[in-house]
């Protein structure tokens, strides 16, 4: 017999009741689950590559992007330099590429090459912005590859002279002269009264850079019959290798690569070397690893030239935001391209990396505009050129270094040096020239390559 007394509910058992509430609430949370994914997934998706440190902190500056834009989300993948190039290779081959990608401007050539990249003549023409008068003009030349559009710059970077005030001071000088004659002429004086083992400049011998800037000085192309053999046996190239191997035949540089230095930044404040041609990223490293008591003794100059100060030019480097011809989201990811353009935000992604903006009306902050080393890099940013824009031009540059240390270490007479590079370039352009020389067979008979 039962009575109502006794039904009572087993404590951990479900009736048919709570289980109906259950798989009700269930139901709602599914619901509810499936409703916020939904709202996600509406949001259409741009994937974004940035290398390095560019990578890891550009995303500080996607919720901005987002907040103009609720329909989209940017998926940003952060990739190391030393893979940055494979990467985009296989990422071309296997047609998965990015939407939107950052990369070295001296890439772009081969990307345009391989035709992965998308033109962006038209939009930026009907773009309020990206105006092409904001760009330095040497850096915004780098991502026009026969006469088009590929990149827009996004950090500019170029080399200048680092050097010790206090060491130049004692010969007389205050600034570094802005001739090839009056600057050795400087350094032999500065050799003259350091110790015997102390030097005026390093210019590491495991680096291509400093000769192929001292060529584009003297006017060398570098590369002649539109980009198809080297030039650099011609008078120009040759008079600037001159110049650059007699700095460490006459003692005025040390013969050893910057791997063969411990610490760079020790030997600076010692006096190993009292002048260095780099670039910007070792503005904050300078800062950091220098000596209290060096902090006011070293400054930041333009380079000198064979002639005069306009002669002084140096190269036109930096990173552009390019688009892939792969993406089916290209207006959304030319949209990206304009917000990280805006001087405002360039001025932002410059505090959390240090790398110089592309948009010159971002150099008036204070922060820029106020300090002498930065505007020493304004100044050099205005004479800067490119290296030839040739997918081969890494190549050619690994051989210049070769080259170069030949000379430098005695091995090959310079004049020697430079005919070998020549036929070296040669053999790096044999299929160049081989691939014209078809293209114009194929115009000249259409019938034939149809």
């Amino acid at each position: 017999m039962t009575r109502d007394g006794d039904r009572r509910r087993a404590p951990g058992r479900f009736t048919a009741r709570t289980l109906f509430r259950f798989l009700l609430f269930l139901s709602f949370a599914a619901a509810l689950g499936v409703s916020c994914r939904d709202s996600g997934d509406a949001r259409r998706t741009l994937r974004f590559w940035a290398m390095g440190r560019e990578g890891e902190v550009v995303q500080e500056l996607m919720s901005g992007f987002e907040g103009e834009n609720p329909g989209l989300h940017v998926e940003v993948q952060q990739i190391p330099w030393s893979a940055a190039h494979e990467k985009l290779l296989t990422a071309h081959v296997g047609r998965s590429t990015p939407d939107v990608a950052q990369i070295g401007n001296t890439w772009i050539a081969e990307f345009v090459a391989l035709r992965a990249l998308e033109r962006l003549d038209e939009r930026a023409a009907r773009s309020a912005g990206v105006p092409e008068e904001s760009f330095f003009p040497g850096i915004w030349d780098t991502n026009i590859i026969d006469g088009a559009l590929y990149g827009i710059p996004w950090y500019v970077d170029t080399r200048v002279l680092f050097y010790r005030k206090d060491i130049l001071a004692r010969t007389g000088r205050d600034a570094v002269p802005e001739t090839w004659e009056e600057w050795r002429e400087a350094m032999m004086e500065i050799k003259a009264s350091a110790d015997p083992d102390h030097y005026a400049v390093f210019l590491p011998t495991n680096e291509p850079t400093q000769a192929v800037i001292f060529g584009l000085q003297a006017g060398s192309t570098l590369l002649a019959e539109n980009g198809t053999r080297g030039a650099f046996s011609g008078p120009a190239f040759r008079r600037a290798f001159r110049f650059y191997i007699d700095l460490f035949r006459d003692g005025l540089a040390p013969p050893v690569s910057n791997t063969e230095v411990s610490n760079l930044y020790r030997e600076f404040a010692r006096g190993y070397f009292a002048m260095y041609i780099t670039g910007p990223w070792n503005l904050g490293e300078f800062r950091n690893r220098l000596p209290e008591e060096l902090q006011d003794e070293w400054a930041v100059a333009p380079l000198p030239g064979p002639g005069s100060a306009d002669a002084g030019v140096s190269l036109a480097g930096g990173s552009s935001l390019v688009l892939f011809r792969e993406s089916r989201e290209k207006e959304d990811a030319w949209r990206l391209v304009e917000f990280l353009s805006r001087p405002e935000n360039q001025l932002r992604f410059y505090h959390l990396t240090g790398d110089l903006p592309a948009r010159v009306e971002a150099w008036r902050d204070s922060a820029l505009a106020g300090d002498p080393r930065i505007n020493a890099f304004e100044t050099q940013l205005r004479r800067v050129v490119s290296t030839p824009k040739v997918p081969e031009w890494e190549q050619i540059a690994t051989r210049v270094m070769m080259r170069a240390e030949e000379a430098i270490r005695g091995s090959a007479p310079p004049d020697s040096a430079l005919a070998a590079l020549d036929r070296d370039v040669d053999r790096i352009l044999e299929k160049r020239r081989w691939m014209i020389e078809r293209e114009r067979e194929t115009a000249a008979s259409p019938e034939e390559g149809s």
